[in-house]
């Protein structure tokens, strides 16, 4: 988490100087590379901890962490405008400044919570709190090294359900304000329209709570399911109330329907730490967030290029969007299928009961005869 602190909060200032010095590669490296280095191991630090002080509340725990990291945004946003309206002169817009203040501030809040954070002692249980007697099948005892969950189906089944249920919402996100005013030409302002914005965020970061914690209840497997059925017909129906005018379930739709896209974000660490148990899953959540980032690209892509080539083979603006939530709702039933077929891991995947920490790694004796043979040549 430190040196989380450190990339992110100095790549704000590396940042600061290529604006000074108006060298845009100086931006791409700091604001881009170590920026966003420090944003991936800021991101899945504190959502591995929290795993193991919950085993309990695991969904709770990071949705909490995870509503948070969404949350930043309404700090953040109103912050920059403030901070740049203040540096702001006749020959500067102040953002150099406000990137060196913002840089320092989130180095110092950063590290304040590494110094803070603990992990809890081993076989450390909340008082109170007895393991339950009939285990879950799809809840592990044990654990998986990191390298061998990659070779599990498991682990590329929740690749591709994670990386299509946000390939369906990030999409939306992208182009949110532009579809509601085309979807009701005239009868929504942009003004309504960032309202709209507005609201989808928070519904991002209210599902990321939400949906955790009710996987607590439902399971990891049974709340997937609910992202891919609910949200598939959702999409399905959304042209519909586009054409009919109907903005409030326009809105209502796609509120819930970003909510599960958030949703996942917070359920996917919970469904691989019962899976993968707990010793590894900070590295494996941050493997299979890879997801996240080629849900990036394929998105705004579908969203964007579908709809300039209905727009250019003579569709109105206002329907432009019908093929694409489609082909959104088609997306979600690929996933359905992935999350269905993900099982418990097997048994020739775990970690032997007797292996300690990293060093043991280095003991073949100490290996189940197929970690034994990953790691053979190392």
């Amino acid at each position: 988490m430190f040196a989380a602190a450190c990339c992110f909060g100095g790549g704000f200032l590396v940042a600061s100087v290529g604006i000074s010095w108006h060298q845009i590669w100086l931006v791409y490296l700091g604001y881009g590379v170590l920026g966003g280095i420090g944003l991936g191991i800021g991101y899945v630090s504190p959502v591995s901890t929290l795993i193991k002080w919950f085993p309990d509340r695991r969904g709770m725990a990071t949705g909490m962490a995870i509503m948070g990291f969404g949350g930043g945004a309404f700090i953040a946003s109103p912050m920059s405008v403030a901070l740049m309206k203040h540096f702001s002169s006749p020959t500067s817009v102040g953002v150099a400044q406000t990137f060196v203040v913002m840089g320092i501030l989130y180095f110092i809040s950063m590290s304040i919570g590494a110094l803070a954070i603990r992990i809890p002692a081993k076989d450390w249980k909340p008082e109170g709190w007895t393991p339950p007697v009939t285990q879950n099948a799809m809840i592990s005892r044990n654990h998986v090294h990191i390298d061998q969950a990659l070779k599990t189906p498991q682990f590329w089944l929740l690749w591709w359900a994670l990386c299509l249920n946000v390939t369906a919402g990030i999409g939306v996100l992208g182009q949110a304000s532009v579809m509601i005013q085309e979807s009701f030409k005239g009868a929504v302002t942009p003004a309504a329209a960032a309202g709209f914005v507005g609201l989808l965020s928070l519904a991002n970061m209210l599902g990321r709570f939400f949906w955790a914690s009710v996987s607590d209840f439902l399971g990891r497997k049974n709340t997937y399911y609910t992202f891919f059925v609910l949200g598939a017909v959702l999409y399905f129906m959304v042209p519909g109330m586009g054409s009919a005018g109907n903005v409030a379930l326009f809105v209502l739709f796609y509120a819930v329907i970003i909510s599960m896209y958030g949703g996942g974000f917070s359920t996917i660490p919970a469904y691989l730490a019962d899976l993968f148990g707990t010793r590894y899953v900070g590295g494996i959540h941050g493997r299979i967030l890879t997801a996240w980032a080629a849900a990036g690209i394929f998105g705004p892509v579908l969203v964007n290029y579908i709809r300039q080539y209905q727009v250019d083979s003579g569709v109105p603006p206002s329907q432009a969007y019908t093929t694409t939530m489609y082909i959104m709702a088609g997306l979600l039933v690929v996933g359905f299928i992935c999350n269905m077929l993900v099982k418990p891991v097997s048994a020739h995947h775990h970690m032997s009961a007797d292996q300690g920490d990293d060093a043991a790694i280095g003991d073949p004796t100490k290996l189940t005869p197929a970690m034994a043979g990953s790691l053979g040549n190392k």
